[in-house]
């Protein structure tokens, strides 16, 4: 297998495991206090894009590092 093959493995591999780990995050934050009553549905679906928008730009930021790195040789 070739890093190009590699890649989108890795790269959606680490969306999952850091959404994963947002959402675990995630659930330590006392939202109570920001919730209207009887809106609990819109605040779960908002907590869910919250955790996947943040995990995201997580994963995105190490994979970039990652992968610059690697590249970094061909620099000179």
């Amino acid at each position: 297998m070739s890093v190009h093959a590699i890649r989108p493995i890795v790269e959606v591999m680490s969306h999952v495991l850091f959404i994963s780990i947002t959402f675990w995050g995630m659930q330590a934050l006392r939202t109570d206090n920001w919730i209207k009553k009887h809106h609990i549905p819109q605040a779960r679906v908002l907590i869910i894009f919250l955790t996947i928008a943040i995990g995201y730009l997580v994963s995105s930021f190490f994979m970039d590092i990652l992968f610059f790195s690697h590249n970094i040789q061909y620099l000179t």
